[in-house]
């Protein structure tokens, strides 16, 4: 699909640039959503239908990060997928994150200091020059959700690498706009509800064979049997032995409105969309007169913003104390426009 016509299939009011805080469903995520719900209302099928969806959206999530959908664990929220990691790992481990990252991210490390895991925090910039010989785990969102600014993902994980730690890549603020290789790290983790069009309650997390043989599996249920229609009732446990063994099972409606959506970025590819994105953005910083950037978040201290946005009819937000706008496939060179005007008129 190409992206004109990927983009028809969005219906946004004028002004919405507000992507990193959630994102909108294409036409087809919305009506298999709503025929979902309808079945539902009626009780005119079984649930097996909607459960098929995620396995759907496991493989479309595999495509758009290079990952094998058998390395590809999907739950509810990045921070109960972060949590299965951080329980996992041994007493005393110390972990390095950026000391501005997402909670969601930080949180599930450091409600494991009862048992001595160290969680040390340094500016994002700098966190490359803090991988010393005794981090165990380098944990670090791939672009960062204040400010939008992408990672040093190579200078990161070449200092992972000399320091034999494991690496924790968030990219819920990337998957869906920047090109990621899920490859490249020991665990990948991305929420679904942003720049993967999906409902909120769909998360993905992938691994390699090595890290998840390591992981307790503690949040597991059926869905991560290995036949998950021949685990609902006793012992022994009897778990998938690939990444599906720390699945959490699914709420199907959100599934529902995922597989389409992130199908559709499948398809559309997300060099094509990363192409749209920044160079909306762009087209927003130049109207500022700032430099070209290369991310689809943009991040400004203007006055009065949000309150001048507001009035235009421009949604956005505020994050650390400073604007955030962010264009993704349905924005227009109009969205980009109306915001400048508000912002410099």
């Amino acid at each position: 699909m190409d992206l004109a016509a990927a983009r028809s299939l969005f219906s946004p009011e004028p002004g919405w640039l507000n992507t990193a805080s959630y994102g909108l469903p294409p036409s087809t995520a919305w009506t298999a959503l709503q025929a979902a719900l309808d079945e539902w209302r009626h009780g005119r099928v079984s649930w097996e239908g909607w459960g098929e969806s995620t396995a759907r959206a496991r493989a479309a999530f595999a495509r758009l990060v290079d990952a094998d959908e058998h390395d590809v664990t999907t739950g509810a929220q990045v921070s109960q997928l972060v949590g299965q990691l951080a329980a996992s790992v041994p007493d005393g481990t110390v972990v390095l994150a950026p000391e501005e990252d997402f909670t969601s991210l930080l949180f599930p490390w450091l409600a494991q200091a009862h048992r001595g895991v160290v969680v040390r925090t340094v500016p994002a910039a700098d966190l490359a020059a803090h991988v010393t010989p005794d981090v165990g785990v380098v944990a670090f969102s791939v672009v960062q959700s204040a400010s939008g600014v992408v990672a040093d993902v190579d200078g990161v994980l070449a200092a992972a690498r000399a320091a034999d730690a494991v690496t924790v890549a968030d990219a819920t603020q990337a998957v869906g706009w920047l090109p990621v290789d899920a490859r490249r790290f020991d665990a990948l983790v991305a929420g679904g509800y942003k720049w993967q069009l999906s409902p909120r309650g769909t998360a993905f997390l992938v691994t390699t064979a090595q890290l998840r043989a390591r992981v307790v599996p503690s949040q597991a249920g059926w869905f991560a049997g290995d036949d998950p229609f021949a685990s609902y009732y006793g012992p022994p446990l009897r778990l998938a032995d690939d990444a599906r063994r720390l699945d959490l099972s699914p709420a199907w409606f959100s599934w529902v409105g995922a597989a389409p959506a992130l199908e559709l970025l499948a398809d559309v590819t997300v060099e094509a969309v990363h192409g749209w994105n920044v160079g909306l953005a762009n087209r927003f910083r130049a109207g500022l007169g700032l430099a070209p950037g290369d991310s689809a978040i943009v991040s400004v201290d203007v006055p009065g913003a949000e309150e001048r946005l507001a009035a235009a009819g421009v949604r956005a937000a505020v994050r650390g104390g400073r604007l955030r706008v962010s264009f993704h496939l349905y924005s227009t060179k109009a969205d980009a426009d109306l915001a400048i005007k508000a912002l410099t008129s």
